[in-house]
């Protein structure tokens, strides 16, 4: 971390302000993007999808839970992988506690993945995680929605994942969508994002990017080489004393 300038709290609320200016310019811009994201046409969903939920089969209209609104948490889990992504797993972490209140504003969600129900229930339960999670295993929903691959979309090397402009790295990749659904019970798709579009969900980051460190990640492999699984981080040392009894 290169030194900063150490200056008087005087100047310190004149730069902080400049800042607050950009930073409002910002929020401006987020909310001219969500009524642009709002104004999207969607997309009529005409496969009937059923899942595998730990209480039977569940239909994409049953993921709704009666609401108009379904948000899904594409969480990578292969059907043959004996754990689920850690980095999704990072996401999942910050959905959990968002449920009941996404459910306060007419809206369900839902972590969909590939690996078998009795697999997911597994990992769930130690993670302590409350919200509803299918497998699609049995169907094409994770094909269709674009976070999975084949092996033979994988060799072409050709930019398929996030529309078409990301390469393919992996034949599961992370993702959310999100789904409509009126009073006649028809479905439609609105929305899906992919890749750094998925950063603005994870509120982790953006304590980070608070930070004077912020996120950190240069030099590592990738940028979420850092991260595990909520209890498997090692404990860290004290460096000095924060409070005193």
């Amino acid at each position: 971390m290169q030194p900063h300038q150490i200056v008087s709290r005087e100047q310190w609320i004149a730069a902080r302000k400049t800042l607050m200016a950009h930073e409002k310019e910002l929020t401006a811009a987020r909310e001219r993007l969500a009524e642009e994201r709002r104004a999207l046409p969607w997309v009529k969903v005409d496969k009937d999808y059923v899942f595998d939920g730990p209480n039977g089969k569940v239909t994409l209209g049953d993921l709704f839970k009666g609401r108009p609104q379904l948000v899904v948490q594409h969480v990578m889990f292969a059907p043959d992988w004996e754990a689920a992504c850690k980095s999704c797993s990072f996401w999942a972490d910050g959905l959990d506690r968002m449920v009941p209140h996404l459910a306060a504003r007419d809206t369900a969600t839902v972590a969909i993945s590939l690996a078998p129900i009795a697999k997911l229930e597994d990992f769930k339960a130690p993670m302590g995680w409350t919200f509803d999670w299918v497998s699609s295993g049995s169907n094409d929903f994770n094909r269709d929605y674009g976070v999975t691959f084949s092996p033979e979309q994988i060799a072409t090397g050709k930019p398929m994942y996030n529309f078409g402009t990301t390469k393919i790295y992996g034949p599961e990749l992370p993702g959310i969508s999100v789904f409509y659904r009126n009073e006649a019970g028809e479905i439609f798709h609105t929305y899906s994002c992919f890749a750094r579009g998925l950063d603005m969900m994870n509120a982790a980051y953006q304590y980070l990017d608070l930070t004077p460190l912020g996120r950190h990640e240069e030099g590592l492999p990738y940028p979420m080489d850092w991260v595990r699984l909520r209890d498997q981080y090692e404990p860290q040392a004290t460096k000095g004393a924060c409070c005193h009894g």
